[in-house]
């Protein structure tokens, strides 16, 4: 092969978790309509700004899975009270949330991230808003995440935080040492590596005494944007929706005006990004899937999946608020720019595909759950597959795969683009599905609901679109 390969190895993964899942083969196209759980990227949101808002709010129909849970539990450790009421869907109760009292004295607490990044870098400005010691930590994974970024930027803001033994931290664990006020004001930061970064201080930024003024500038290499911005467009959004003005007119500059943010009553949109999987399966098998209630507008970034399958041979429509794709006699590869945490359903399309595609502008996946680049192209190697690194994303060429196990590195996405890719190739297996619980705790059961259902099973496809 040639061509860059900015990682040396593949990213180190424990032993086999548990059990391997076996993913199922399509015996038949797939002819299924699916709901999927809300918006983790909503649910989060909307946590945070209730736990700082000015009264009691409600979440309608959020996401329940171990990344809301965790963010959950680190709102209530920091004061705030999360209640769970009965809901109106198929998905779990609603939430209630009274805000966190920020004048009161608190006690020192801790706060476990698991892997999860919104939690890792939304609630540490929280923290520092609320008088106290907040020690955060999680996962072994996630001490190798990116975090460097917003401790420096509460650091500029005149937070104090800590490492475990008292000197500057770079990553977790450490600890947030919150006074119970940030002065807030014009504050630069490089957030080349992670939106995450940008949203965190927006969603604290109305409740600085002085607001606050984020620039964006790259330190590594002049000019180097954000990535994921469809993620930055969301967190404004939200802010604006419960009352807090943002100017975001100039490029890499946002302004948060101080103030209140307004109590809310908001139903969560449905994971379109979680979606995805499900209408992959549509392509993987020549077949249709049906996603109901798909927003006719949202900032989610899974809306880019309309544009993504159509350029792969699929023909989708939208029809009385009905997303509807069917699969075409093939894949087809091609290029496809900065598709963010979509790229691992469509690296798992890119590899069943019959011709070469490049995905582009995703060089931050490396700092996600896992090196998702460098896991991509190994557990696609491993399968008989081609795919390589470049500097900023992937080139994956058509090739004949075989049954395997494809590691999950404890990344959900890795794990539903293993059952992607299960469902063309026989004999693939997924090693902790379990993970999927991250952000979709039922994904096993809906995958094989969704299997089950379908027109009666034809020779000439049976199997799906196996190279």
């Amino acid at each position: 092969m040639t061509g860059t390969t900015p990682s040396a190895a593949a990213p180190s993964h424990p032993a086999d978790v548990g059990p391997h899942w076996p993913a199922p083969l399509a015996a038949r196209p797939v002819d299924a309509t699916v709901t999927v759980p809300g918006s983790k990227s909503l649910t989060n949101r909307y946590l945070v700004l209730a736990a700082l808002a000015d009264g009691t709010s409600r979440l309608r129909a959020p996401l329940h899975s171990r990344d809301s849970a965790l963010m959950i539990e680190a709102l209530r450790q920091l004061g705030a009270t999360i209640t769970e009421l009965p809901g109106d869907g198929d998905f779990g109760p609603d939430l209630e949330v009274s805000p966190i009292s920020l004048d009161a004295a608190a006690a020192d607490t801790a706060i476990d991230c698991g892997l999860a990044g919104t939690v890792m870098r939304f609630v540490p400005p929280v923290a520092a808003l609320r008088r106290g010691e907040s020690r955060f930590d999680g996962d072994p994974h996630a001490r190798k995440r990116p975090m460097g970024t917003i401790i420096e930027a509460l650091a500029g803001l005149g937070v104090a935080v800590n490492a475990p033994d008292g000197g500057p931290a770079s990553s977790l664990p450490f600890t947030v040492n919150g006074t119970g006020e940030v002065r807030g004001g014009h504050l630069i930061i490089d957030a080349s590596a992670s939106s995450q970064f940008v949203s965190a201080l927006l969603l604290a930024g109305a409740r600085f005494t002085e607001g606050l003024h984020l620039e964006h500038q790259s330190s590594e290499h002049v000019g180097k944007p954000v990535p994921s911005l469809d993620h930055i467009n969301m967190t404004v959004a939200v802010l604006r929706g419960v009352g807090v003005a943002v100017d975001d007119s100039v490029p890499n500059h946002w302004i948060v005006s101080p103030g209140p943010i307004r109590a809310f009553d908001q139903r969560i949109e449905q994971d379109l990004s979680n979606a995805g999987p499900f209408l992959a399966a549509a392509l993987a098998t020549r077949g249709t899937v049906r996603i109901p209630n798909w927003p006719a507008a949202t900032t989610q970034v899974g809306d880019l999946w309309r544009g993504i399958l159509t350029a792969m041979g699929a023909t989708v429509t939208m029809d009385g608020g009905t997303l509807t794709v069917s699969g075409g006699p093939e894949i087809t590869g091609g290029d496809f720019d900065e598709t963010s945490e979509l790229a691992p359903t469509v690296a798992a399309l890119c590899a069943l595909a019959t011709g070469p595609s490049r995905l582009t502008g995703i060089a931050h996946l490396r700092g996600h759950e896992t090196d998702r680049l460098a896991a991509l192209v190994t557990e696609i190697n491993r399968l008989g597959g081609d795919a390589e690194e470049t500097a900023d994303g992937l080139i994956i060429r058509p090739a004949t795969l075989h049954g395997g196990v494809v590691h999950s590195y404890a990344d959900h996405r890795m794990a539903t683009a293993g059952a992607i890719l299960g469902l063309a190739v026989p004999g693939v297996e997924v090693e902790d599905i379990a993970t999927t619980a991250k952000t979709m705790p039922d994904f096993p059961q809906l995958w094989e609901a969704m299997l089950a259902r379908g027109p009666a099973a034809d020779e000439d496809t049976a199997g799906g679109t196996q190279h």
